[in-house]
């Protein structure tokens, strides 16, 4: 059912914009200002009982405005019962450990069985509606086959707002990833542009016209001869960004079957380990995982940190490296 609300000026009401004046309005604060414009625009707001339909007019002294919510349409996806691995939820935003395996948003070969469809499910008369539908606010997106902690919001605002941080990179995202070999500096930084690749669609490359895109990378863990263990921080988050700068690192994500592969045999470990080479090789998923997601909460500005271990098809495949390491014999 729609809602009215009813909001009254004096003449001392400040002079100012009127989408800005409703958007700071008490009562109102959970729609961001480009929803209220579209409000103002789609004739849902009325001065002493007249149609306003200018969202750029200044407020009126000693008047009385009306606007109208129109109940949040019902999303196009539909809700379903999936568990969910919550790490925090209030009115506003609900953070989660995904799976590998999982879709992020419902899209042609996969319009089921998402983390949009879940959280649809269990948010329920929650969502209070973004842009007019109600729905989870997805700001960021982890690939199907990366694991790890996600934000999404439940309101108009949460939505606007933490879109904005993830805009400024005004957040700390770190990843941990198996990688093929051992860079040869423990920690640096990749500042490579990337863009869609020329002849394959489906992949990104780096490119000299590409978008900005910056990796910072540390070892935390050396598995010599197979790999390592890398902590990786986005600076900007591009689609496929750590994957595709590992690999033109040289130093490609384990079981990552679009860039993943090693590029120097200098990196493969000799024949003794051949059996642990081709189990590490048929590791189904890229090894990524999203360990730690820190930012500030949009609503009340206080500074939130989560973090997720490692998933255990990760962590069996650090103990198969290790067990290849001490039965081969291979140094460490």
């Amino acid at each position: 059912m729609a809602e009215t609300l009813t909001l009254k000026t004096d003449d001392e009401t400040p002079r100012q914009r009127l989408d800005r004046w409703l958007a700071e309005h008490s009562g109102i604060e959970a729609l961001s200002r480009s929803r209220i414009k579209n409000l103002i625009l789609d004739g849902q707001l009325s001065c002493d009982g007249q149609p306003e339909t200018d969202p750029s007019s200044m407020v009126r002294g000693s008047a009385v405005y009306q606007l109208i919510l129109p109940e949040a349409a019902a999303a196009l996806p539909e809700a379903e019962d999936i568990a969910l691995d919550i790490l925090y939820e209030d009115a506003a935003i609900i953070v989660i450990n995904k799976p590998a395996g999982m879709v992020v948003h419902p899209a042609p070969g996969a319009l089921s069985g998402t983390l949009v469809n879940a959280l649809l499910a269990h948010c329920g008369d929650s969502l209070t509606g973004i842009g007019g539908v109600a729905r989870p606010g997805i700001v960021h997106r982890l690939d199907k086959d990366t694991s790890g902690v996600m934000v999404a919001a439940k309101t108009d605002i949460a939505h606007s707002r933490l879109s904005a941080m993830f805009a400024a990179h005004d957040l700390d995202r770190r990843y941990h990833a198996l990688v093929w070999g051992m860079p040869g500096a423990r920690h640096g930084t990749i500042d490579a542009p990337l863009g869609r690749h020329r002849s394959d669609r489906k992949r990104q490359a780096v490119m000299e016209r590409g978008r900005h895109a910056i990796t910072h990378y540390k070892t935390l863990r050396d598995l010599p001869p197979f790999g390592c263990l890398l902590e990786c921080r986005l600076e900007t988050g591009r689609t496929h960004q750590i994957r595709v700068h590992m690999a033109h690192l040289g130093h490609g994500v384990m079981g990552d079957p679009l860039y993943g592969r090693p590029k120097r045999a200098g990196q493969m470990p000799d024949n003794r380990s051949r059996t642990a080479l081709a189990r590490l090789r048929a590791f189904p998923r890229q090894a990524l995982h999203a360990k730690t997601l820190s930012f500030a909460h949009p609503v009340s500005g206080a500074e939130m940190d989560f973090s997720a271990d490692i998933p255990a098809d990760m962590t069996g495949l650090i103990a198969l490296i290790d067990t290849a390491i001490t039965e081969r014999g291979l140094p460490q």
